[in-house]
């Protein structure tokens, strides 16, 4: 924060709807996601700061696969007569998404509204109130109110599940925050799972703890809402629990739109309402900056969920499902051919019908990773992005497990 009277969060929720500009409004930017929990869960943020805010315009949209999108929010909005929108991401740290594909359909809005202003924020990231928000969840799922004393739980083991992507950045500030919660509440011994493309995948990495000993594992995943992603995890503790009867395996909850959560996206919207330093970059400048010197990858500004959409046809994708948290595509092919649903908008200038491919991540085949789910029936979303050899070796070495995997099942 630049402004001296904005010292603390308290005088960040208290001072919001003032130090904001006069007509502006606030967007929520979310992924979007098949699973219909994910979408409903992700709305509760909106519902959160409106009733913090009731003064304040706020809307939430989707980058896909839900309703609203990013720009039927921003339409309703400009609607509202808002001239000043304050755009912050809804994922937990600073993948592809959040960098590259949120920005970009801000700026082909802008491109047809010149006369609005739009600012981005950041990421949730390792904010302190991000912190506290996934220790309140260990922390009950251990039954303890406040942090226990030292020594409490060294017989217990902390396993964290991130995102994983192929960004490294995004991957190691989940094994960050595995690192300061084992401290601040002094764990035996913590590791960082993922549950996308990187290694140790979930199934692996919980194997490999076991090894160490701990009879008691907490497996907290930093995810803010529900979804296939939530279930694959939650799936694979249950396997590895029924295979290791004499280790108590305690799940904790997701984040949703805890009171931490919302004083994150406070924070975020506040600090972009402060005046820049004279030498002060914007994340909307910088990401055009970057545009403008071919170094951005766009995915999604041109996907967005269509309301008249009763199918799929000409936006097909051969990647696994998608989640509100940080991450990239890390590997996929697709194809588009469609129009966004606003008739009156003006043609994009970001290349709107395409075709391309995105090679995969370059430790897809890791032993620890993703392909150590091959055969287990938890979940196949993974299985185009394998080469042929892969899915060869592991189906040498283990028998298929009986069952309906968990992204076929209705």
């Amino acid at each position: 924060m630049t402004d001296k009277n904005m010292n603390s969060l308290d005088d960040v929720i208290n001072n919001l709807p003032n130090v904001l500009p006069e007509n502006s409004g606030i967007i929520i930017c979310g992924h979007g996601s098949r699973a219909k929990i994910a979408e409903e869960e992700f709305s509760l943020l909106a519902k959160g700061l409106r009733a913090r805010f009731p003064t304040l315009k706020i809307e939430y949209g989707f980058l896909e696969y839900s309703s609203p999108n990013i720009h039927m929010a921003l339409d309703r909005l400009r609607e509202d007569g808002v001239k000043h929108i304050f755009a912050v991401p809804g994922m937990l740290f600073a993948a592809t998404h959040a960098k590259n594909d949120i920005p970009s359909v801000l700026t082909t809005y802008k491109e047809s509204y010149p006369e609005l202003t739009i600012e981005y924020g950041k990421e949730l990231g390792l904010h302190d109130e991000m912190i506290n928000a996934f220790q309140h969840r260990v922390l009950e799922s251990l039954g303890h109110a406040t942090v226990p004393a030292a020594g409490t739980l060294y017989d217990t083991m902390l396993v964290v599940v991130g995102r994983g992507t192929s960004v490294v950045d995004a991957n190691a500030d989940a094994a960050k925050l595995t690192r300061i919660l084992s401290e601040n509440l002094g764990f035996g011994w913590s590791e960082t799972v993922y549950s996308g493309v990187t290694y140790p995948s979930v199934g692996r990495g919980l194997e490999m703890a076991l090894k160490l000993g701990f009879k008691k594992i907490v497996i907290a995943p930093y995810f803010l809402f529900g979804g296939r992603l939530i279930d694959r995890i939650y799936a694979y503790i249950d396997k590895v629990a029924a295979e290791n009867p004499d280790v108590e395996f305690i799940k904790a909850d997701y984040l949703r739109d805890q009171s931490h959560v919302l004083n994150t996206f406070i924070t975020r919207i506040a600090e972009i309402s402060q005046p820049k330093s004279e030498n002060e970059v914007g994340l909307m400048e910088d990401f055009q900056r970057r545009l403008a010197a071919g170094e951005v990858d766009v995915h999604h500004h041109h996907a967005e969920f269509q309301p008249d959409e009763t199918s799929e046809a000409g936006h097909q994708h051969s990647h696994e499902e998608h989640s509100h948290e940080a991450h990239s595509h890390e590997a996929h092919s697709h194809s588009h051919s469609h129009t966004h649903e606003k008739t009156e908008e003006k043609p994009h200038s970001h290349a709107q019908e395409h075709g391309h491919h995105h090679a995969p991540y370059k430790h897809i085949a890791h032993p620890f990773g993703p392909r150590t789910m091959i055969n287990d029936n938890v979940c196949c979303c993974f299985m185009r992005q394998f080469p042929q050899n892969v899915i060869d070796e592991e189906k040498a070495i283990k028998a298929e497990r009986e069952g309906t995997p968990m992204c076929k099942r209705s």
